[in-house]
């Protein structure tokens, strides 16, 4: 094993997805040298997103092609604090990505803006409900940024990522029928909205006749032909049902690899190199500031990068690992409640109700797009609470990304048969007729729910695992019961012969056996007290003011949207302030004008 130290460069941008590319080409443009490490090997959807091999589902659904090798890297688990957590040595539960584009060139393309009231949760929460409302053991917190500061970088997201949908407001004005809890907008969506499929039709008009308010899912597949603020192009969705797990042969899908990086490597001032491992952050003598990082190549060489500037923006448990490896921020205990490096781990809280229609009614699940149809009469605090006694929503929706032919044989109606004949029968018929509608909820953040560091299990790079310890708790359970049952109305209105309601039930603890879903959240989150945060509201270290931390490590608490348009938002949020005051300051802590 050698040891090399590089000629420094302005910034080191740690990751390679959707917040690494937008940083690298937002301090690229501001004039910096910048080194992009990744350290999964090179992606592109040229190659990857190749027609027909890529559309193969043992190679991308089973085989786990495009994600993370658990073999190398992976995290520890446990459901308690009295409990020794083992290694999650196979992907199943969740399913982080690895190489160039990271989980953007796989993620399946849904793409929502942050409610206003999950920004300031517990602030609005203490004002409709008051302070006795939150449950002891509950660590509820605020971003430290709100909507309307947020609104104008949600906008350059968008018209980045060529994302299809329907407005219901532009400047307080009801422009269309899109959503109309939604907070209002500066600008209609780049593109109108993905067509429904039949599947996502029959909810629609069965939560109309429900009394509910269904509308068209935002989506990053592009539905015409679409040229983005960087030149880059995008082709039409032709919903062929091949977006979750693989990159989009079509085009249509955004994604780094084809909404940022051809932009990006046209700056000479750029250098992006993959199959490097970032293994920690170097500090100078004082602990106080950042000097680069250190990270070993596919030879076991372990090469420097100096730095002025480095951002940390690799997947929610990698940024976390890489704080507590380098020493930056004071680490998480959950028996005092203090520090703050791996407080506020939240998951989302994902249930998946089966309908199955008519024999007359073909569900046709092998078409699919990040497209769909939701409603958010129970998603946030868009409904009172007050009686019911938890916090927290989700939205429901039809969000019909696919069946493919090995997920479809195993996919069952609940109840049928394991084997045989009549397994082969109910099989067919649950295929052709059933389709499910999701309840994607939030999940809070609790004092014994965290990460931290491995006493015992170590990556083959000789260092601890990270360690994750979840389960799911009341407040969360009661929730999701409480939404999903509000589908009776809608499954009356469709017709259905038969349903199945999946539900969290007390008791049962997190299994990471099932696919759930990838969107794990928090950890080292924003605020403006860094006694209950590790990063400031412009997602810049409270401890190393030269390292920003960018990615869904930020949310104090998961809401029921998907995570990635709210870290596109932060990610061009905190970029613009490094740009318009980091840069010409004097390299310490950004401050609220």
């Amino acid at each position: 094993m050698a040891e090399k130290t590089l000629p420094p460069v302005d910034a080191v941008v740690v990751g390679a997805g959707w917040a690494g590319s937008i940083m690298a080409k937002e301090l690229c443009e501001a004039g910096l040298s910048v080194v992009m490490l990744e350290r999964g090997g090179r992606r592109s959807t040229a190659k990857d997103g190749a027609y027909p091999a890529s559309i193969d589902e043992l190679e991308g659904a089973t085989r786990y092609k495009l994600f993370q090798n658990p073999a190398q890297t992976t995290v520890t688990v446990r459901n308690r604090l009295n409990q020794e957590a083992l290694p999650y040595r196979r992907l199943a539960a969740f399913l982080p990505g690895e190489g160039v584009g990271g989980a953007g060139l796989h993620w399946t393309g849904v793409h929502f803006r942050a409610m206003p009231q999950d920004l300031r949760l517990r602030s609005h929460i203490t004002e409709r409900y008051g302070k006795t409302f939150i449950p002891d053991g509950m660590n509820l917190q605020d971003y430290g940024v709100t909507y309307e500061e947020l609104e104008p970088f949600f906008d350059r997201a968008e018209k980045v990522f060529g994302t299809s949908g329907e407005a219901y407001t532009v400047d307080g004005k009801v422009v269309g029928k899109g959503n109309p809890f939604a907070p209002d907008r500066s600008d209609d969506f780049p593109l109108p909205p993905l067509r429904d499929v039949y599947t996502a039709h029959l909810f629609r008009k069965a939560a109309t006749e429900a009394g509910f308010h269904p509308y068209a899912m935002p989506a990053a597949n592009a539905s015409h032909p679409y040229t983005n603020p960087y030149g880059a192009q995008m082709g039409p969705c032709n919903f062929c049902g091949y977006c979750s797990d693989y990159a989009c042969y079509m085009y249509a899908k955004a994604s780094p690899n084809v909404n940022i990086l051809p932009a990006l490597r046209q700056h000479a001032n750029f250098t992006l190199r993959s199959n490097a491992h970032v293994l920690k952050v170097l500090l100078d003598s004082t602990g106080k500031k950042a000097t680069g990082v250190v990270y070993q190549d596919t030879e076991g060489n372990h090469i420097t990068q100096p730095a002025g500037l480095v951002i940390l923006a690799a997947f929610q448990f990698h940024n976390v690992h890489l704080m507590l490896l380098s020493g930056i921020g004071k680490p998480y205990d959950p028996h005092s409640n203090s520090g703050t490096v791996g407080r506020n781990f939240t998951y989302q809280n994902i249930t998946n109700t089966t309908v199955l229609m008519p024999p007359t009614r073909s569900t046709d699940q092998f078409i699919g797009s990040a497209g769909g149809v939701a409603i958010d009469d129970f998603n946030c605090d868009n409904f009172d609470h007050g009686p019911l006694g938890f916090i927290g929503g989700s939205p429901l929706w039809v969000n019909q990304a696919g069946v493919k032919p090995i997920a479809g044989a195993k996919a069952t109606f609940p109840g049928a048969p394991r084997w045989g004949r009549a397994w082969k029968k109910r099989a067919v018929d649950t295929y052709r007729h059933a389709f499910t509608i999701n309840a994607q909820g939030s999940n809070m953040a609790y004092r014994d729910v965290y990460l931290d560091l491995d006493p015992t299990w170590t990556n083959v790079y000789g260092q601890p695992l990270l360690r994750m310890t979840f389960d799911w708790k009341d407040n969360d359970i009661r929730m999701n019961r409480h939404v999903v049952s509000k589908l009776d109305g809608v499954v009356k209105a469709l017709g259905a012969r038969d349903v199945h309601y999946s539900m969290r039930e007390p008791g049962k603890p997190f299994d990471v056996r099932d696919y759930q879903t990838t969107h794990l959240c928090g950890g080292a989150v924003m605020g403006d007290d860094p006694n209950t945060s590790a990063l400031n509201r412009y997602l810049q270290s409270w401890d190393v003011p030269n390292v920003f931390v960018v990615g869904a490590n930020a949310f104090p608490q998961g809401m029921g949207y998907n995570p990635t348009g709210l870290v596109a938002a932060l990610a061009y949020w905190s970029a613009h302030h490094i740009r318009t005051q980091w840069l010409k300051g004097n390299g310490g802590p950004l401050v609220t004008p």
